[in-house]
C-alpha cells in the first residue's frame, strides 16, 4: 500500500541553535527519538526497548534549518521524514514542522506518535 504525505507544527520555545543539535546528532536523537542511536557516516541506527536497530539515512540537511532520513524500508520510493525549523519573521517565534509518510488510516495514529515525540523534545530542552 502506497504511503501519503502527512504535515505537523509544533511551537517551541527554545533556540534554533539547540534545538539543532537534538536532530541532527545521535546524541541529541537518542535523548528524545529513540532509547539508543548510533551514527555511522550518514547512516543512523535507531533502536526502542533494546530491539533490533532500524536504519535511516541522512538524505538531506541544511545547518540549523531541517534534517530529511529516509528508513531503510523506504529505499527506493519518495517517502522520508522531515524535521524543519521555520522562525516567523515577523513575531520570530519558532516551529518544528514535520513531514511524514504514513498508509491511509493511519495519519491518527502517526499525528499522535509524533505529538508524544516532541513533548518528550520539549521535556529535555525545558521548553515543555
Amino acid at each position: 500500500m502506497a504511503k501519503h504525505k502527512v504535515h505537523y507544527e509544533f511551537p517551541m520555545h527554545c533556540l534554533s541553535e539547540i534545538l539543532y543539535e537534538y536532530l541532527a546528532t545521535a546524541e541529541g536523537l537518542s535523548e528524545w527519538f529513540a532509547d539508543e542511536v548510533t551514527e555511522k557516516g550518514d547512516d543512523f541506527f535507531f533502536s526502542w526497548g533494546g530491539g533490533p536497530a532500524e536504519k535511516a539515512t541522512l538524505i538531506r540537511y541544511k545547518p540549523e534549518g531541517f534534517v530529511r532520513f529516509r528508513w531503510e524500508e523506504d529505499e527506493g520510493t519518495k517517502n522520508f521524514f522531515e524535521m524543519t525549523i521555520t522562525i516567523d519573521d515577523i513575531t520570530e517565534d519558532l516551529a518544528l514542522n514535520i513531514t511524514d509518510f504514513c498508509e491511509e488510516g493511519d495519519e491518527q495514529e502517526n499525528a499522535l506518535y509524533w505529538e508524544n515525540l516532541i513533548e518528550n523534545l520539549r521535556i529535555k530542552l525545558g521548553a515543555a
